[in-house]
């Protein structure tokens, strides 16, 4: 299957960067569609769910459009989904923004909390610290930078190889202490920073992701 014949759904949910990430991901081959529609999101090769603002705000939006059942589905299946920014922070447990608790989709356990860091929001761009087998990031150099903006991020990994299951690839990056900025978990991926905002390499991330999409 080529690229061109990839189809992508972004899913709408009132939160994220969405005709940025599209003409991103158009610019990969793949046939991108912006929907709130379930079957839509269903359906498509590959889900990308982004994401911007406070973390109960985004997850008010998800499950307006019953976004978490949608996310629940396509991974039963085995179904590609990508998570950017905040749309990577409800995947897991719970978040916490100025002492307020609330609930994500809990895909992965743990908490997303402030970055220990002087100056916040973390924005601009850095490096990270990818694996080698990385899909995301194959075929980048340890110099790459990414274009983070965000204050909170997932600070730990807390979910233990189990089995026969493949553990997760983590990619980490430092502002103030280590964080997670991207993680590949079977067809579950996603990354803090914003693979549309962040130049050639960006673009390379999400050719890799469309590739490998079956």
């Amino acid at each position: 299957m080529s690229t061109g014949d990839r189809t992508v759904a972004i899913l709408d949910y009132g939160s994220g960067n969405l005709r940025s990430a599209q003409r991103a991901l158009e610019r990969t081959g793949a046939q991108v569609t912006v929907t709130s529609e379930p079957k839509v999101a269903l359906e498509a090769d590959g889900l990308v769910v982004p994401g911007v603002g406070a973390y109960a705000t985004c997850m008010a939006g998800l499950l307006e459009v019953k976004g978490d059942r949608i996310i629940d589905e396509r991974l039963a299946g085995g179904r590609p989904v990508l998570g950017i920014c905040v749309g990577m922070q409800i995947l897991f447990e719970r978040g916490v923004e100025f002492g307020v608790e609330a609930d994500g989709c809990g895909q992965w356990p743990g908490t997303v909390t402030a970055l220990p860091a002087p100056v916040l929001p973390h924005m601009g761009w850095n490096t990270v610290e990818s694996e080698p087998d990385s899909v995301l990031f194959e075929g980048m150099g340890e110099d790459e930078r990414f274009y983070f903006v965000h204050s909170y991020a997932a600070q730990s990994w807390e979910l233990a190889a189990d089995g026969p299951l493949k553990p997760a690839k983590l990619t980490w990056s430092e502002h103030g202490g280590r964080f997670l900025a991207a993680v590949e978990n079977g067809p579950l991926s996603a990354t803090q920073f914003h693979p549309e905002k962040s130049g050639d390499a960006g673009a390379r991330l999400l050719s890799n992701w469309v590739r490998s999409l079956e």
